[in-house]
């Protein structure tokens, strides 16, 4: 049974850095393509960033490429996302999420159940 569970998030100041973490159950890190997405209030969820299972390739929305570095710790089960250079629209829920098929374009099928990042300005 796969469980994801975000950390990390926070309030910090436009240009600040943080780093979220998911912590992920055994295996699952080595068993399936691994994503960040968010979703800010009245907005639809969107993707953020990917990487993929076995080559661990990695994908980013053009809004954070440059910025937010997506990278995994398969020994931890963690997953994690560096964000430098916030920026206030960057403000949503943070979700990791794992699937099987494309790393990029999902579905993804099993998701955590988010944290908070807020940048204020």
């Amino acid at each position: 049974h796969v469980q994801l569970v975000e950390s990390g998030g926070g309030l910090v100041q436009a240009g600040d850095s943080l780093r979220l973490s998911c912590a992920a159950s055994r295996d699952t890190l080595s068993s399936y393509h691994m994503g960040w997405f968010r979703q800010a209030p009245g907005k639809e969820r969107e993707f953020v960033a990917a990487i993929s299972r076995i080559a661990g390739r990695t994908y980013y929305a053009d809004s954070v490429k440059g910025r937010f570095t997506i990278s995994r710790d398969n020994a931890e089960n963690t997953l994690y996302l560096q964000m430098n250079s916030l920026k206030p629209e960057d403000t949503a829920v943070y979700y990791c999420a794992a699937g099987s098929r494309n790393p990029y374009s999902g579905p993804y099928d099993y998701w955590g159940p988010g944290t908070q990042v807020t940048v204020s300005s």
